[in-house]
């Protein structure tokens, strides 16, 4: 499976969450270095991504990125992405003086009710054309 993959950090979102969608898009947008590149955990390589990893697809407890053999996930993973986002979103890397053990359940408890809080679309969000290559 990783011959096929680009290289570079690959988040694996839910593309049929509300405010995961806005995330990927809000990615998209502000990733003027094209560092990320995307894709849904409904999608093959998502899914695959996740089952590599141990996690279940269908019920996943977090977004993830994965670069290479490198996996993050919860808090770790947000503030990576505003990390390599650059100026003025890496500023946000400064929650990780927070100690992991109190972003972590605040991650968790935010994406177990994702759907409640922010919604669910009824189809997996598709990208534009000019971030079709971005996307898995």
């Amino acid at each position: 499976m990783n011959a096929n993959l680009p290289p570079g950090p690959i988040i694996v979102f839910d593309a049929e969450c509300v405010l995961c969608s806005a995330n990927a898009q809000f990615v998209l947008r502000h990733d003027h270095a094209r560092r990320f590149r995307l894709a849904s955990m409904q999608g093959e390589v998502g899914a695959a991504l996740y089952r590599r990893f141990g996690i279940d697809p269908t019920n996943p407890e977090s977004m993830i990125i994965v670069d290479g053999d490198r996996l993050l996930r919860d808090s770790d993973a947000v503030l990576t992405i505003y990390r390599g986002l650059g100026w003025p979103w890496k500023a946000l890397d400064v929650l990780r003086l927070v100690p992991r053990f109190l972003r972590d359940p605040a991650y968790r408890l935010i994406a177990r009710n994702r759907y409640r809080i922010f919604g669910r679309h009824d189809a997996c969000w598709v990208p534009s054309p000019d971030h079709a290559d971005r996307v898995l």
